[in-house]
């Protein structure tokens, strides 16, 4: 008689899977606002715009998506799971934020080799604690357990995040002029990008362990340094919009660095002057490129150098924005550079 054959001998663990779910249905419903209209089980998720859109006049959807790039093989490393669920919602909630747009609702899939409820809850906790900072309600999800598809422990992690925004207050950076200021505000470190060079040049070339002590880290560990999760921005820009600061765009500053996301929001015949001078990167940054002897250029076209978001505004507004973002403490904002009139972005005072 032939053996009889299911689900879980093919590899997949439904009970795994229903116990994760078990786990993360509290903290996703912590996020809900009163507008989610479906919890976690549904087929769909229901969501009111009313209130989301009352008292504007063109209402317009704004939606993204993203993951968090090879991150996930250095949490994997560390056996730590739920600064990358923060991660994930700040990276992609970022990019709606600096077009003008209110973030509302989150969703995510995770896909992995075999499913680790307990693995699963720090995750989703992660994305809820950083839905909860940002107000956006987490929605629902798909975890995916595809062991043909997975090897072991890898670990793949996607956002989708859907907002809206008055058409009048979209920031599509068309008013921007030379002469205007580029304001820096700064990142925690290494967020979502770059993570296929840094672990090759500090685990690979370096040699490090991770939780090894470089003397560049003043003590702290990599695992420390690295997975400090990305500075989520959501809330901040909210404030600064709130004052009425006349912002005319915004950068996130996420794959391609400094050099190739400023230009994104830059009319037809305008560049950037960046001054180097202005703010001194965290020691990872100075750190890699020296284990990896990394051209400058190269640094700022991976890594985001310290500089997570770039706001264009007239001259003289940095004493507004640091005052708008006072509640924030761990954000610094400064005179990063100016608008010119050239083509692509330039770095004086290196």
């Amino acid at each position: 008689m032939k053996e009889s054959m299911d689900y879980k001998s093919a590899g997949v663990d439904i009970e795994a899977g229903n116990e994760a779910v078990r786990r993360i249905k509290q903290h996703a419903a912590a996020t809900h606002a009163k507008a989610v209209l479906t919890g976690l089980g549904s087929f769909g998720t229901m969501y009111s715009l009313r209130d989301a859109i009352a008292g504007m006049r063109d209402p317009v959807m704004v939606q993204s998506t993203d993951g968090v790039g090879t991150k996930t093989k250095v949490s994997v490393m560390a056996r730590q799971y739920e600064d990358l669920g923060r991660d994930l919602v700040a990276a992609v909630a970022g990019d709606i934020a600096v077009m003008g747009a209110r973030p509302l609702t989150f969703l995510d899939y995770v896909g992995m080799h075999k499913i680790e409820p307990a693995v699963m809850e720090e995750l989703v906790r992660g994305m809820s604690a950083a839905c909860v900072e940002a107000g956006i309600s987490l929605v629902g999800g798909e975890t995916a357990e595809m062991p043909a598809v997975y090897a072991k422990d890898d670990l793949d992690v996607v956002g989708f995040v859907t907002g809206v925004v008055d058409r009048e207050k979209v920031l599509t950076g068309a008013g921007i002029v030379a002469g205007d200021v580029l304001y820096g505000v700064s990142s925690s470190g290494l967020h979502t990008n770059g993570w296929s060079l840094a672990r090759k040049v500090l685990f690979e070339r370096g040699g490090h362990a991770i939780d090894a002590r470089p003397p560049e880290l003043k003590g702290a560990s990599l695992a420390e340094v690295l997975l400090a999760p990305h500075a989520n921005y959501v809330m901040p820009i909210r404030k600064i919009l709130d004052a009425g600061i006349p912002v005319k765009g915004m950068a996130h500053i996420t794959g391609g660095g400094l050099v190739e996301n400023v230009p994104r929001i830059l009319p037809e015949g305008l560049g950037a002057m960046i001054d180097r001078r202005t703010w001194t990167p965290q020691p990872i940054f100075s750190l890699m490129q020296q284990i990896g002897n990394i051209e400058d250029i190269e640094m700022h076209r991976t890594f985001n150098m310290g500089v997570g978001l770039v706001i264009v505004a007239p001259a003289g507004l940095q004493s507004d924005l640091a005052a708008a973002t006072k509640e924030f403490p761990h954000l610094c904002v400064w005179e990063l550079g100016r608008v010119e009139s050239a083509d692509g972005v330039k770095f004086g005072g290196v």
